[in-house]
């Protein structure tokens, strides 16, 4: 095992076709902060938009990429079903839920996520999120100028929920090769399994739910791409990858996103897993104060400036 733990979600990274509604939906209904607006540097013709908290720390990134062209997202195994995120106590859950019933954001309903009171509902296009109570746990640098009250403001990832056709080859993945640990097991409608890294607790947990009986997953919008996972800097992201390498998992080389360093892989029930450092950070390039100002650009896209505006559609202005 390498010396260093892997620390938790680092950010999940989700689909949409509507940037603009995207933007207005993720910060002016659930009040986080564009922290980056740059391109998916494999498809520059797409938006990579980065919500967070105030200062873009790792773990309370929600990323979109937009591809308008792909179908709404079909559901089934092989996927990452929802992305629950984290709130203070049970009064921050009883105020969104009267905050997204104003807002018309369909299926909001009170629930149990991972032990936990929980509020769950979709996006504009479906995507399946979660508000949890993290029992007030530290997490997230509250944002001055969200609609949302710092009391209640979201704290950054909870936990991913994946659903797999078979629970045992993903569990060996993330026990033996990438050191979660098994917290509990449970079969109601169909198997689950909790899984903790790291520390433990919220912002460390991926739910697995076995469900054999399910089609395979089509990603579109209103769908999740990856969950990525934190460790702490280059020495700790190649001793992971050589472990991963070593397991026989196919690999990529490590990918310098500039914002952050990543590698990805598939594990067996075909869920797109990346590991990504916690720097060098989304100020590499802006000052904190105006992050998502602007369309920012790795220095190797940079030249490609004019090309890369030119070929993305605006987006509308929404107010701050």
């Amino acid at each position: 095992m390498p010396e260093r733990e892997i620390l938790g979600i680092h950010h999940v990274t989700a689909v949409t076709g509507r940037a603009t509604e995207n933007v207005r939906f993720y910060t002016r209904v659930l009040g986080l902060r564009l922290v980056k607006k740059t391109v998916n540097q494999d498809d520059v013709s797409a938006y990579h938009l980065f919500y967070a908290d105030a200062v873009g720390s790792p773990g309370t990134d929600v990323t979109f990429f937009d591809w308008p062209n792909l179908p709404p997202h079909r559901s089934g195994s092989g996927e990452i079903a929802r992305i629950a995120l984290r709130v203070d106590n049970a009064a921050a859950l009883e105020w969104w839920v009267e905050w997204l019933q104003q807002h018309g954001v369909p299926g909001v309903e009170w629930g149990n996520y991972a032990g936990r009171q929980a509020v769950f509902f979709r996006d504009f296009e479906g995507q399946r999120l979660a508000l949890v109570d993290d029992g007030g746990t530290v997490g997230g640098t509250p944002r001055d100028r969200s609609p949302v009250p710092p009391a209640y403001q979201i704290k950054g990832i909870f936990a991913v929920s994946l659903v797999v056709r078979s629970l045992e080859p993903t569990a060996r993945v993330l026990t033996e090769v990438l050191g979660f640990r098994l917290r509990q097991e449970e079969r109601s409608h169909a198997r689950t399994a909790l899984f903790e890294v790291g520390p433990g607790g919220p912002g460390a947990l991926i739910v697995v739910e076995e469900r054999p009986d399910q089609p395979r997953a089509q990603l579109g919008t209103g769908g999740v791409h990856h969950v990525a996972f934190r460790v702490s800097d280059d020495a700790a992201h190649q001793a992971w990858r050589a472990r991963i390498a070593q397991a026989g998992i196919p690999v990529t080389p490590q990918i310098d996103r500039f914002y952050f360093r990543s590698l990805y892989f598939r594990e067996p029930g075909g869920i797109l897993f990346e590991l990504a450092t916690d720097g060098p950070g989304f100020a590499i390039d802006e000052d904190l104060e105006h992050l998502g100002e602007r369309l920012s650009l790795p220095p190797f896209l940079e030249p490609r400036r004019a090309e890369i505006e030119a070929n993305l559609r605006p987006l509308e202005p929404i107010e701050a």
